[in-house]
């Protein structure tokens, strides 16, 4: 693949150019899984709604490998989505699950985030939830995706046991795990990982990182790319990629395929509120923070009133996440984007709408 040229917005090829000298990116390769890293783009799996079935759809049939997200459906939700997909598609499909969280937060933090957000939620006609910690419905998720299993199956915020693994594998799933370092790449690989999603710092959204307390790394692409390539996985790298040039220079740079979550929030068949479609078009926002301020895990959005309180919440998933819920719809049915989670990659200012199989023959055409 020939070099490409660079905008110094996506400097970062540069630095792949000095760091990675032609590694190969997979020794031996199960053959579903190269049809799966075949398919260069994936689609990441953007919970919450973002990632609808219609979206999914659009991007197989365009040649992306999607990924549908369970965080927050219910186990007999996360079937009818495959089971829905199934009948439109005939593209391979993965489902991404979040791994269970250790409580993190007390009751006296938790009470201190309330009293400072209580005011918000009574000028907008709501009230906070209670901080429930819970687990998704992790076992019922894991049974029903070995009933269903789907080509692909993710894991993010922390690994899941190697009895989980070898379920899946029992029934020919290919297992991913998020990472954002090595030291988690390594141990991901341990409990019998098949690929590594590496998440760089400058990815939208919730950060994957597997100890909630630790404080997220600044790790870019190319750092991570030099770090998990030698682990003999093939690395599907995510970071707020949004076109072919990006797309292009992390294959180059050893990259085996390219997640991809920002570039489609725009999409026509995406599930982004109305108002967080306005804001990624609004010159007000002009800036990005990573912030545990809406679910009380870190995540990147954009910069609002909310991130600029002065006062992170505590380090407490999901119990601030149910705590901060229907505050947060409140703001967007009122369509006010300062109380709302508007997450976003670094580069969001260079997607734009479009059908989501327009967006993915763009970013496939990187790795062509």
């Amino acid at each position: 693949m020939k070099e490409p040229r660079i905008p110094g917005v996506f400097s970062f090829l540069r630095s792949l150019q000095s760091m990675v000298r032609k590694r190969p990116i997979v020794t031996l390769v199960d053959m579903s899984i190269a049809d799966l890293l075949a398919r260069k783009v994936w689609l990441a799996p953007m919970a919450g709604g973002v990632t609808t079935v219609d979206l999914a759809v659009a991007v197989g049939d365009a040649g992306a490998m999607p990924v549908l997200a369970a965080g927050y459906l219910s186990a007999d939700a996360v079937t009818a989505e495959l089971a829905s997909y199934r009948q439109r598609s005939t593209a391979p499909v993965g489902v991404n699950v979040f791994t269970p969280q250790p409580p993190t937060v007390s009751s006296e933090q938790l009470r201190r985030y309330s009293e400072l957000l209580a005011p918000v939620a009574e000028r907008l006609g709501s009230r906070l939830g209670e901080p429930v910690h819970d687990d998704d419905e992790y076992s019922g998720k894991i049974d029903a995706l070995v009933e269903a299993s789907p080509e692909l199956v993710t894991f993010t915020f922390g690994l899941p046991s190697e009895q989980d693994v070898a379920r899946l594998h029992n029934v020919d799933v290919t297992v991913g795990i998020t990472v954002t370092c090595v030291e988690e790449g390594r141990r991901a690989l341990e409990v019998g990982a098949d690929v590594l999603i590496a998440q760089a710092a400058s990815a939208g959204g919730h950060r994957s990182t597997h100890d909630p307390l630790r404080k997220p790394g600044r790790e870019t692409v190319a750092e991570l790319l030099y770090g998990l390539t030698p682990l003999d996985a093939p690395v599907v790298v995510a970071g707020g990629i949004v076109d072919a040039v990006g797309v292009e220079a992390a294959l180059w740079g050893g990259a085996a395929a390219v997640s991809c979550g920002t570039a489609f929030l725009l999409a026509e068949e995406a599930g982004t509120s109305g108002v967080h479609r306005q804001a990624l078009q609004d010159a007000r926002f002009s800036s990005t923070v990573v912030t545990r301020a809406f679910t009380g895990r870190p995540a990147r959005a954009l910069s609002n009133a909310w991130t600029r309180l002065g006062v992170d919440a505590p380090a407490g998933y999901p119990d601030v996440h149910w705590l901060t819920r229907d505050l947060r719809r409140a703001a967007a049915h009122h369509c006010n984007p300062d109380w709302v989670h508007l997450w976003a990659g670094e580069r969001w200012q260079d997607i734009r709408a479009a059908p989501a199989a327009a967006i993915a023959d763009h970013l496939l055409s990187g790795g062509r």
